[in-house]
């Protein structure tokens, strides 16, 4: 790689000091009000002993919460003298968007986790994104993203998980699925989607777990437990933080696939009315709503029918749609 590719961004964060240590990545942004400006983005790094490296981030998304929620906590007393690793916190990702309650960047629009693998050159979504990729994810020996449903969405809180590819990784993906201890675990794909953190993961072969943990820019209490005691588990597995585990012991899991013809689409605009509520189980063929016209509301309502069978994870919060809007989607519990 040469130097001219190397991040624009930098920090006061030394990664190989041991103790804890607050600071900000600064993303370098000159606009009008500021010639010299850059966005301090507020991190964590942790590191004791010789344990593994763990990258907890959240707010990829400015309107998820329940992540952001969960790493502010832990950041704020983290127990350094019993620890062995590093871990390095990043609770707003994006965090434009985040001060401003948006999915996307109010300075760019740009959408983070459908910006990797950024560019260095970039606007300043890219240039987060480049910086994770290039720098954080190769850090990291394991990385866990924390989002929601954001404004337009709400979600049963459900960890998603990559398909292991071999006997090892399916071992480590137990080891570390028991120890986080989601209600629900759905393995995914991504559908060809290359442009999300999860991608960036893969690409340097970094152990990826994400998960949507509620939604309606809200903080889901339910989910905001299963993240932090999930991150607990994850550190007292790898040995990183003994005796932080929940006392409870691990909840059944139920373990589930998402398929392109399990999501729910609006096929015209107006006025949305679910028929279904999360956690329902439905079949294919069943009514998921009703769009009226509100321009001519004498006029029947288009139904929306489901696809396929399975249980109701995700549905939508806005009542407005337009054509391709998202009215929710299903999963289907994986084969045995």
């Amino acid at each position: 790689m040469s130097s001219f590719q190397h991040s624009l961004v930098n920090t006061n964060l030394d990664f190989e000091k041991d103790g804890v240590q607050y600071g900000a990545l600064r993303v370098p942004y000159s606009h009008d009000r500021s010639a010299y400006g850059y966005v301090p983005i507020p991190a964590m790094v942790a590191k004791r002993g010789d344990g593994p490296t763990l990258l907890l981030t959240g707010a990829n998304h400015g309107d998820e919460y329940e992540g952001p929620v969960a790493l502010t906590n832990l950041m704020r007393e983290f127990p350094i003298d019993s620890f062995n690793g590093r871990l390095i916190v990043v609770p707003a990702l994006n965090l434009p968007a985040y001060l401003a309650g948006t999915r996307t960047s109010p300075i760019d629009h740009g959408n983070l986790n459908r910006s990797f693998p950024g560019n260095r050159n970039g606007t300043v979504t890219e240039i987060i994104a480049h910086y994770v990729e290039t720098v954080l994810i190769p850090l990291a020996d394991y990385a866990i993203d924390f989002h929601a449903g954001g404004s337009s969405l709400n979600y049963l809180p459900t960890l998603f998980v990559d398909r292991p590819a071999t006997l090892e990784e399916t071992h480590r993906l137990e080891r570390l699925l028991t120890a986080f201890s989601p209600p629900r675990a759905i393995y995914w794909d991504y559908f060809g989607e290359d442009r999300v953190l999860g991608a960036a993961a893969s690409r340097h072969k970094t152990f990826f777990m994400t998960g949507e943990f509620g939604g309606g820019a809200t903080v889901n209490l339910d989910g905001l437990k299963v993240v932090r005691e999930g991150i607990a588990g994850v550190l007292g597995a790898l040995n990183m933080l003994p005796g932080s585990e929940p006392s409870e012991p691990a909840r059944s899991i139920r373990r589930l696939e998402v398929q392109p013809e399990h999501y729910v689409s609006a096929p015209c605009g107006g006025i949305f009315e679910p028929r279904f509520r999360l956690g329902d189980e439905v079949t294919a063929g069943q009514l998921a709503g009703l769009i009226h016209d509100p321009v001519t509301p004498w006029r029947e309502p288009v139904s929306v029918e489901f696809n396929a069978d399975g249980v109701a994870l995700c549905i939508r919060t806005f009542a407005l749609v337009q054509p391709g809007d998202c009215l929710g989607h299903l999963g289907r519990d994986l084969a045995a």
